[in-house]
């Protein structure tokens, strides 16, 4: 009798909807898959709901790649598996803290060297730089990128962003009179199961190959062209202020909360005031470099690596 495939989830989430997605993914497989958890644990808790200074402080050393520890894993990191699922959520463009200690880790280097890896995104909307960080980790490790599949907030970029705040900040995710609900909608959630059957195909094939192709007829990736124009103006953006903070001391250091808070409230001005004018200077780009953003799109969502 043949030995059921063995496959290891490693994820971080503070609200549980990661875990949900995970849920759903994988359902259909419960029964013909040996499947661990290996839920990350930071060595000092981040809170949830949020404080906002803290979470403005979180910025700098999510972005230089310094993250807060996390305790040792639970799974035996020489076990065989033939699948490891990395389900992450970005923080400021970038992968989480515990998601970014894990992949610089011993132990994620025994575990994913040689082994396909899907990585599972649960996120607002931004999520292509963290991914292309998370493209590298694991190419340096000698992983396999086999497949991606990101699920997102599908409301409007601000609408979105009001809500993911209330949600952290407040704990409330439900909807009110005049907002939606905060997250990946219900329905997208629900509906990730479609994906576990190109997943099965690939664990009993061995045929990797061919799965990012098929979640992607499954619309596993999809992205408006103007979030790249966005994203490639946010990062540079986090990268100044990451380094400018941080010259002031390490997380929480109190010679560095006025530039904290410096950064906090010019980010919101500019969230609100500049985003009609990043909108209209994006649909000029949009139409001088179609062909060149299209590329773009294209290269982001697929597991390739430049």
């Amino acid at each position: 009798m043949n030995e059921r495939p063995k496959v290891l989830v490693v994820y971080y989430t503070q609200t549980g909807q990661l875990k949900r997605i995970i849920d759903h993914v994988l359902a259909p497989l419960a029964n013909s898959v040996d499947i661990t958890y290996e839920e990350l644990v930071p060595v000092q808790p981040f809170p949830f709901p949020w404080g906002k200074q803290q979470f403005y402080d979180t910025m700098p050393e999510t972005v230089q790649d310094t993250p807060r520890g996390i305790q040792p894993l639970k799974v035996d990191v020489n076990a065989h598996f033939d699948l490891i699922l990395l389900a992450y959520q970005p923080w400021f463009l970038s992968p989480s803290q515990p998601t970014a200690a894990f992949l610089q880790s011993e132990a994620a280097a025994r575990l994913l060297k040689g082994k396909p890896v899907i990585t599972l995104l649960g996120s607002r909307n931004m999520w292509l730089n963290a991914q292309e960080r998370v493209k590298g980790y694991l190419h340096r490790m000698g992983a396999h990128l086999a497949g991606n599949i990101v699920l997102v907030d599908k409301s409007p970029n601000l609408v979105s962003l009001i809500t993911i705040l209330r949600w952290a900040f407040k704990g409330k995710k439900e909807a009110t009179r005049f907002l939606p609900q905060a997250g990946v909608q219900e329905n997208e959630i629900i509906t990730s199961s479609r994906f576990a059957g190109p997943i099965a195909t690939a664990l009993e094939t061995g045929k990797w190959e061919s799965l990012h192709p098929q979640l992607m007829s499954l619309d596993a990736v999809e992205l408006l062209p103007n979030l790249v124009l966005l994203e490639n103006n946010g990062i540079s953006a986090f990268r100044f202020w990451a380094k400018f903070i941080s010259a002031k001391g390490g997380p929480g250091a109190p010679a560095r909360q006025g530039r904290v808070t410096m950064y906090r409230t010019l980010l919101l001005i500019g969230i609100f005031v500049l985003t009609p004018i990043t909108l209209i200077s994006s649909f000029i780009k949009l139409n001088l470099k179609r062909n060149e953003l299209k590329r773009e799109v294209e290269y982001y969502k697929g597991i390739g690596l430049r």
